[in-house]
């Protein structure tokens, strides 16, 4: 009871306090760092660059700024050269409890208002995309809880030194480790987490996860760190050690703080988010697995079970074996990380299997014994997390399974079979998914699904047949638009959320528009597939893929942000455009990259072809004024450029700011210079005909599957031209 009272006297005197009050004031402020001068997250969407970068911004402030308070706070007493009277009435132990509990309390209140005053903000920022509960999910965790760990690391600094300048300085390096040295690893950087893009369009419950899983092994940690300091609290008139001997014959706050340690060293290590993968992405040992030559495998099922709401899958896959050999064999699968393989059955028996330690592109080594026998039916069952590559742990979010949105790549479906060789029939395969009502499922590539079943429990059962030994799912809140272009059917699923921006940019007329004019001049896809392509937009994912049937386009491709990006395209549906034609020049050719001093890059086709679609649909005056006379601009300006005549002052920068200059400047030479010098190289080849039939037979070529890139050598051969033939001087 008298602990209670001291703690409302602590948190009105706090709150008194003309600098708790500067503290918070600032902390509100904060928000802003991340629209300005700091802003980790790099995708380009509305939540990332509003919301995001904000937030963490606002955390990182924040948490320094409330560290500091708690340090002068903690100093109060020593300043005014009180403590001996404090600590006569009060034991100091009780005090550091209740500073601790006020300096929480009052991080709490500034929680409040930064989320009270930057709601509207961001609801006007972000527009018609905002989400609240992401809005708050964002504050809660990237904001709200750097605070306490702040304050948690700041008390146990000042406790340990009893020093007001030794403690800043603590706080200070151990903000920078976070902010330099651990910034690449998401576990380690506890006052600025690693979220790199928020999707505006899908959901951000596996982000969301992993950060909140990193902050609460941090503030296990702290929380075990500020109880170590607790027991070093001078009293007595001891010194940290002799008070430290006297602390812990109360067995228990020694025990607390080896739980809390524990706990957070337990946490850190059983990470359920991210695999251990060898991080030398050159190995390819399961690659290397020999295949069983007397084994084929000539059919296969899945039945897979996502919960949407714990983001977890459970399955039931079977494959139907031949086995020619007369004797047992071991088949090799490669299977998520984070599942556990139960229930291993060869026709009905059980039999026995193991699953490696050794993990390699996000896949486990699943080995399982099959029988002498020759037809063998084997089944085995399994259920867990889906785990993520540890090499992309700072860009997570690419696997998904929630309510909004579900992504499944290959051995997060199912097991996928590494040595055993199909049929002439590949790998026929059923596979049967039930999810929510009201998600649209996509199976990547040809296949169409089918409703086969409603349950009770408002889920409902898609199938679809399937041909490979992996395979890619998608499902969420999709609006499927149906277009007739170019001679094909092209199914195109954008997020829901995104409609009205994507009516508003003309993105059913972009998609005619593209597929008619490229297919026309340039020649089909190569990656459609009996008449029909699918085109389908991911979560943002940072970029996208092509193959059997379906291509992928990243969120990123429609943001508010992109779609007026003038350098692709003088209005939104324009860039709409620029986008779609990737699909000819970045996916369905490949381009080698630019070395540093060349403008060569999928960029200048995809810029020149967007503005032949833009002439013949708008005029020869549009075009040149919105693009021929803006590119020219850009590079008039670009040779202007101070460091461009003077590239020695620019090696002279450092490093951060030379990279920018470098990346900007490099920017104008592909989006604006080298459409102009495949412009001159139209003229010089005897006008747009010309260049489309040249176009025309580089987009076909025969390619080298040791080097499959169109490089700019091969583009100067075909128009039998030099480099410096298209000198623009």
């Amino acid at each position: 009871m008298r602990t209670m009272r001291l703690f409302w006297l602590e948190l009105g005197r706090l709150l008194q306090s003309r600098l708790t009050w500067l503290i918070v004031l600032l902390t509100v402020l904060s928000p802003l760092v991340g629209l300005t001068l700091y802003r980790p997250a790099t995708a380009s969407t509305m939540l990332t660059q509003y919301l995001a970068n904000p937030a963490i911004a606002g955390g990182a402030v924040g948490g320094v700024l409330f560290g500091i308070l708690t340090i002068f706070e903690l100093d109060r007493p020593s300043r005014g050269r009180v403590e001996a009277l404090t600590d006569a009435a009060v034991s100091p132990l009780t005090m550091a409890l209740v500073r601790l509990a006020a300096l929480i309390t009052s991080a709490v209140l500034a929680l409040l208002l930064v989320m009270a005053v930057w709601f509207p903000i961001s609801w006007g920022m972000i527009g018609q995309v905002f989400d609240a509960a992401d809005y708050l999910l964002s504050y809660l965790l990237l904001t709200g809880l750097a605070l306490p760990l702040g304050i948690l690391a700041a008390g146990a600094a000042y406790q340990f030194t009893r020093r007001l300048d030794l403690s800043l300085v603590l706080l200070a390096g151990f903000a920078a480790l976070s902010l330099t040295v651990w910034a690449d690893d998401w576990q380690l950087c506890w006052l600025n987490p690693c979220v790199w893009a928020l999707s505006d369009d899908f959901s951000n419950f596996r982000i969301f996860r992993s950060v909140a899983y990193m902050r609460l092994s941090w503030l296990l940690a702290l929380a075990g760190v500020w109880a170590v300091s607790y027991l070093c609290i001078r009293q007595y008139g001891k010194g940290m050690l002799g008070s430290l001997r006297h602390s812990v014959r109360r067995l228990y706050r020694p025990l607390a703080a080896a739980l809390l340690l524990g706990s957070s060293l337990t946490a850190y290590a059983a990470q359920p988010l991210v695999d251990h993968s060898n991080p030398d992405q050159t190995v390819m040992t399961f690659l290397e697995i020999p295949y069983l030559e007397q084994v084929l495998c000539t059919g296969r099922t899945a039945q897979v079970f996502p919960d949407t709401r714990s983001g977890t899958v459970e399955g039931k896959a079977t494959y139907q074996l031949e086995n020619r050999s007369g004797k047992a064999q071991t088949v090799a699968f490669g299977i998520n990380p984070g599942y556990e393989v139960s229930n291993v059955r060869a026709n009905g028996e059980e039999t026995s299997f193991t699953v490696s330690d050794y993990q390699e592109y996000n896949e486990a080594l699943l080995e399982v014994e099959i029988p002498a026998e020759q037809q063998i039916e084997l089944s085995l069952s399994y259920r867990g997390f889906p785990q993520e590559d540890v090499n992309m742990s700072t860009m997570q979010g690419g696997t998904e399974v929630s309510d909004e949105y579900l992504c499944l790549q290959n051995a997060a479906l199912a097991p996928r079979i590494l040595n055993v060789l199909p049929d002439e029939n590949l790998y026929p395969a059923t596979v049967e998914v039930t999810l929510p009502q009201g998600m649209t499922v996509i199976p990547f590539g040809s296949a169409q699904p089918e409703l086969v079943a409603e349950h009770e429990n408002n889920t409902v059962t898609w199938r679809y047949q399937d041909n490979g030994a992996g395979g890619i799912l998608y499902a969420g809140d999709y609006v499927r638009e149906e277009i007739v272009a170019g001679g094909l059917t092209v199914e195109f699923y954008y997020g829901r959320k995104h409609q009205p921006v994507m009516e508003q940019a003309g993105a059913v007329q972009a998609v005619q528009a593209v597929v008619d004019y490229c297919t026309e001049h340039y020649g089909a896809l190569s990656f459609g597939a009996g008449g029909s392509l699918k085109l389908i937009q991911s979560r943002t994912s940072g970029g996208g893929y092509a193959a059997d049937g379906a291509s992928l386009l990243d969120e990123q491709d429609f943001t508010a942000a992109n779609l007026g990006d003038s350098s692709k395209g003088a209005a939104a549906g324009e860039v709409m455009i620029h986008e779609l034609v990737h699909q000819w020049w970045g996916l369905g050719n490949m381009f080698d990259t630019a070395e540093e001093d060349s403008p060569w890059s999928a960029e200048g086709l995809t810029v020149y072809t967007t503005y032949r679609i833009v002439k013949a649909l708008y005029g020869e005056e549009y075009a040149r004024e919105h693009y021929i006379d803006q590119w020219q601009q850009a590079v008039d300006d670009y040779y202007l450029n101070f460091y461009v005549r003077n590239p020695a002052y620019l090696q002279m920068l450092p490093e951060e700011e030379r990279l920018q200059i470098s990346n900007s400047l490099r920017y104008v030479r592909q989006y604006c210079e080298m459409p102009l010098k495949i412009l001159k190289a139209e003229q010089l080849v005897g006008g747009e005909q010309a260049m489309d039939t040249i176009l025309n037979s580089l987009f076909n070529r025969e390619l080298d599957p040791m080097y499959p890139y169109l490089s700019y050598q091969d583009f100067l051969e075909a128009c039998g031209l030099k480099e410096e033939d298209l000198n623009l001087a």
